[in-house]
C-alpha cells in the first residue's frame, strides 16, 4: 500500500489535522512526522512550538491509536543555518534521507501549502498538495494563550476531546508561553527557533 508522509508542526493537533489524516488513511498507510528542533539531545520549544514531540505524539495516538505511525525522523539539528540554502546544503539532503528512512515502495508527501509543495518537489519527495483547512494550529495557539490570560476563548471547539484533555494536563506549558516572546525566525518560508540558529 502507498505510504502517505505527513510532515507538519502539529502544535497542537487540531480538528483540521485529524480531518487530513482521516482522508489520507482512506487510501494510504499514514506516517505522521511532527517536526522537531534539537540542540544536542535537548528539544527547543517556544511560543510558536510550545508542545514537545512526545506530547504531540500522545495527541495523535489518543485519536488514532496504532492505526497510524508517528515518527521523529523530521528533525532539524542545531545549528540550523547548516540546512541553508535549500537544495544546495548537504544537510538538507540528509534530512530528506532521514524522512524516507524505513519507507520502501510507493510514497508521497502531503502538504496544504503550494509553496511547500514546490520545495518538496525539488527534493523529489512526490508531493500532493491538498486544500487548506479553515482551522490553523496558529489560530488555536492564540486561543489557548488568550484562555491562559483569562480571556474568553472557544479553543476546545477546534481540537478533539482527547487532545483537549492532554492540553489541560499540560496547562503549565500553555501559561508559560502565553506571556513569552516569540523567539523564532522565518527562513525560506519556515519558522525556526532562534536559540538553535547559531549563525556562522
Amino acid at each position: 500500500m502507498t505510504v502517505a508522509i505527513y510532515l507538519a508542526h502539529l502544535n497542537p493537533v487540531t480538528n483540521a489535522h485529524v480531518e487530513i489524516i482521516r482522508e489520507l488513511k482512506q487510501e494510504s498507510t499514514v506516517k505522521v512526522m511532527p517536526v522537531r528542533f534539537l540542540d544536542g539531545k535537548q528539544e527547543i520549544n517556544s511560543r510558536s512550538f510550545p508542545f514537545d514531540f512526545e506530547t504531540r505524539k500522545e495527541m495523535l495516538v489518543s485519536v488514532f491509536g496504532d492505526t497510524i505511525e508517528v515518527s521523529s525522523n523530521y528533525t532539524f539539528h542545531a545549528p540550523f543555518w547548516r540546512y541553508f540554502p535549500p537544495i544546495l546544503s548537504p544537510y538538507s539532503w540528509k534530512l530528506r534521507s532521514s524522512i524516507l528512512s524505513g519507507i520502501s515502495g510507493e510514497y508521497y508527501t502531503y502538504t496544504g501549502d503550494r509553496t511547500e509543495g514546490m520545495m518538496l518537489k525539488a527534493y523529489r519527495l512526490n508531493p500532493r498538495v491538498g486544500a487548506r483547512k479553515e482551522i490553523s494550529a496558529s489560530s488555536v495557539k492564540n486561543k489557548l494563550y488568550d484562555a491562559a490570560q483569562g480571556k474568553d476563548s472557544d479553543w476546545k471547539a477546534d481540537v478533539p476531546e482527547e487532545v483537549a484533555k492532554i492540553i489541560e494536563d499540560r496547562w503549565d506549558v500553555v501559561k508559560k508561553y502565553s506571556a513569552a516572546q516569540d523567539m523564532t525566525t522565518r527562513i525560506a518560508g519556515m519558522k525556526f527557533p532562534k536559540a538553535g540558529l547559531k549563525t556562522r
